[in-house]
C-alpha cells in the first residue's frame, strides 16, 4: 500500500508540475489549482484523461475549457466537465475576492 501511496503522490506532483507551467497564463490559473485541489480526488482513470488533456497545445485546450471551441469527442466526458465547473466557481471565486 505504501507503494501505491507513493507511487500516486509522485504522479500528482507531476500532474500538478505541469498543469501550472504551461506557459498560457489564462490555462495556468485554471489548471494548476485544479490540479491541487480536485486531481488527488480524481480515480487512476480519470487521472489517465487529465494527463491526455495536458498534452493538449494551451491555446486549444484553453478554447475548450472556456467553450470558445467545441471539445473534440476524445476529450470530452467527466473530466472535461469538471474543469468546467472548477473554473467557473474558481473565476467566480476570484472575482468574489477582487480579482479581475
Amino acid at each position: 500500500m505504501a507503494d501505491i501511496d507513493a507511487r500516486l503522490k509522485q504522479r500528482l506532483g507531476r500532474i500538478a508540475f505541469r498543469a501550472w507551467r504551461r506557459g498560457f497564463r489564462e490555462a495556468d490559473m485554471v489548471l494548476g489549482p485544479f490540479a491541487d485541489q480536485v486531481a488527488p480526488t480524481l480515480t487512476e482513470a480519470e487521472l489517465d484523461v487529465f494527463e491526455a488533456l495536458l498534452d493538449v497545445e494551451d491555446q486549444y485546450l484553453y478554447a475548450w475549457i472556456i467553450e470558445r471551441e467545441p471539445t473534440p469527442p476524445e476529450h470530452q466526458g467527466p473530466v472535461m466537465d469538471r474543469i468546467r465547473a472548477f473554473m467557473r466557481a474558481h473565476v467566480a471565486s476570484a472575482v468574489g475576492e477582487g480579482i479581475g
